[in-house]
């Protein structure tokens, strides 16, 4: 029964995935392993993204409420361990919104034929940080125009740059060796294997909808089927896109900060497809930090309100009830984290993006490991507590919901077909 309250399309549930999972300046870190990438991307998809899907489609579908992530490993692992990944889980967000907020102010100077300084990069900077401060704001439900925006823009950038790249090797050449040698994998290439993390991460993100359950109209149908079209969606588009910047440019040429927008300079210059392509770059930028901020903001202000975060993540709760205690954090950590651009140390000062951006890869890949232990934790436990008290842990009939699970300390909910339920 709706309670009256604006709803999430299944449309904006499926753009929600690709705003936050797909991120366009991924696709050049992954390219510069050469026709390799191809091997493990598809590798990691059967390995990785599928169960990993599966995992979060299982548990998202099982539990009502913000907690997410935080939630599961609580229930599975332990308080113990609910409160660790609250903190990877946070502490990765602040840092990654300043590492794309450093890339801005360069990618703007390619469009206009200017170079900031310092002061004036430090301050388009912390302009992305604050404008992304005040998307967070709003309810998703309430912003369907950033993610289902955010998710074309998204799509479009990518395959005009796959379909770019296609084109300019038809008319130039391939620019990397495309024989079938070349799509085996190398184990002893450290720097490909070195990019696998960046790989795992372009799939990160799908548990950030199990967040908003409560904005939409029925989130035990849409989202188990959101996860595999748009996971396949993502695939596919990482895929294309890959192809078309390893067709247009070598391998060992691919900066790996600015790979995408360099490529697309590659193929039409400075041009004003290339202009429009930045424009759009820097658009996604902010709809994917947005998207992010929901799942971010509520699993800590959840852990907060369960004591394992400080109470400022659970503070001013706005009256359409956002975390803005939890959003103001972020933006003031990821502002200071900036300054670290004042410092005059050229291995500091220079290397702030990817400093940032790795810290943030192995923040966020923390998160995840403990995932997996838990899911399975839970699946035995409570199948034992099933089979040995009804009355603490019992399924009933709840329409077209299907089926509700009940339990004192927790928000489980599940479905029929739920492995948590048989």
């Amino acid at each position: 029964m709706s309670d009256g309250k604006k709803k999430l399309s299944f449309l904006t549930v499926i753009s929600t995935i690709i705003c936050v999972v797909f991120v366009c300046e991924a696709a050049a870190p992954a390219a510069a392993i050469g026709n390799q990438q191809f091997f493990w991307w598809i590798f990691l998809i059967l390995t990785f993204l599928l169960p990993y899907g599966m995992v979060v489609a299982e548990l998202g579908t099982t539990y009502d409420g913000e907690g997410g992530i935080y939630d599961w490993v609580r229930d599975g692992l332990g308080d113990k361990w609910g409160a660790r990944i609250s903190y990877y889980y946070w502490v990765n967000y602040p840092l990654w919104i300043a590492s794309l907020a450093t890339m801005f102010p360069d990618i703007l100077g390619m469009v206009f034929g200017v170079e900031f300084n310092l002061i004036a990069k430090l301050g388009i900077d912390l302009a992305f940080v604050w404008i992304v401060y005040l998307m967070g704001r709003s309810k998703a439900a309430d912003s369907e125009w950033v993610l289902n925006g955010g998710a074309i823009i998204k799509v479009a950038v990518a395959v005009i740059v796959g379909a770019l790249g296609i084109w300019y090797a038809m008319e130039n050449g391939f620019a990397n060796d495309m024989s079938a040698t070349t799509f085996l994998p190398e184990l002893t290439n450290t720097n490909a294997l070195g990019y696998l993390s960046i790989i795992i991460f372009n799939f990160m993100g799908f548990e950030v909808i199990c967040t908003m359950t409560d904005d939409m109209a029925d989130p035990a149908r849409d989202i188990p089927k959101a996860i595999i079209v748009g996971g396949l969606s993502i695939a596919v588009i990482y895929l294309f896109a890959g192809f078309g910047i390893g067709a247009a440019v070598p391998a060992d040429s691919i900066d790996p900060d600015y790979g995408m927008i360099y490529a697309v300079q590659t193929m039409v210059g400075d041009s004003m497809i290339f202009k429009i392509i930045c424009i759009a770059f820097l658009i996604t930028l902010f709809a994917n930090m947005a998207a992010w901020s929901f799942g971010v903001n509520s699993v800590a202000r959840y852990a907060a309100e369960h004591g394992n975060m400080p109470k400022v993540f659970a503070s001013m709760i706005s009256d359409d009830d956002m975390p803005n205690g939890a959003n103001l954090v972020n933006a003031i950590v990821a502002s200071l984290v900036l300054c670290l651009q004042l410092v005059p140390i050229d291995a500091i000062s220079n290397g702030v993006f990817w400093m940032l951006f790795g810290t943030s890869v192995v923040f966020l890949l923390l998160t995840y490991i403990p995932m997996f232990p838990a899911f399975l934790n839970l699946r035995k436990t409570t199948r034992t507590a099933s089979a040995s008290s009804r009355s603490r842990l019992r399924c009933h009939d709840e329409g077209h919901a299907g089926y509700s699970l009940h339990r004192a300390d927790s928000g489980y909910r599940c479905n029929a077909d739920s492995v948590l339920c048989r």
